[in-house]
């Protein structure tokens, strides 16, 4: 078993899922969406890694992304079907909001997404650091022979 690095931002989800509408009630097509794209690029990853299973997919979820973890979760499992991805656990680590604050000239974290305003001097804060992050940070893959493991480029 190996990590194998992505560092891949997932781009537009492509629809792979017309004509499940009996999911269409229960996911958010956004989540499913999303699912779809991430295993995608992960299996994408995996194939080039010579890999013949994916274990564990590691994500970086922004707190301003958009989307919901839970109906992501759920999706997850749905996308990875009959992928080399089937059976894999998605590990989301949750990114905070952090800002800059112009009048304590530091980046600050904020507590939530309701208010963008400094916790330490109240001020309004309007540029965003970090938050908005949906990037696939690795996978881990099961390979036949550890020595053919190579960094995808």
């Amino acid at each position: 078993m190996a990590i194998y690095p992505v560092g891949q931002a997932l781009q537009p989800p492509v629809d792979r899922f017309n004509g499940m509408n009996a999911l269409y009630n229960i996911v958010s097509m956004h989540e499913l969406s999303i699912a779809a794209s991430l295993v995608e690029s992960a299996e994408q990853a995996a194939r080039r890694a010579g890999a013949q299973r994916v274990t564990q997919v590691f994500l970086r979820l922004g707190a301003l992304s958009g989307v919901a973890k839970d109906a992501l979760l759920f999706s997850y499992d749905v996308a990875a079907a009959g992928t080399l991805l089937a059976g894999s656990r998605l590990v989301i680590e949750d990114v905070p909001v952090v800002v800059h604050c112009e009048h304590c000239r530091r980046d600050v974290t904020l507590p939530g997404i309701q208010d963008f305003r400094c916790p330490i001097c109240g001020q309004p804060c309007a540029q965003i650091i970090a938050g908005r992050a949906l990037e696939i940070a690795g996978i881990e893959i099961e390979v036949e022979d550890q020595a053919a493991l190579q960094p995808a480029t």
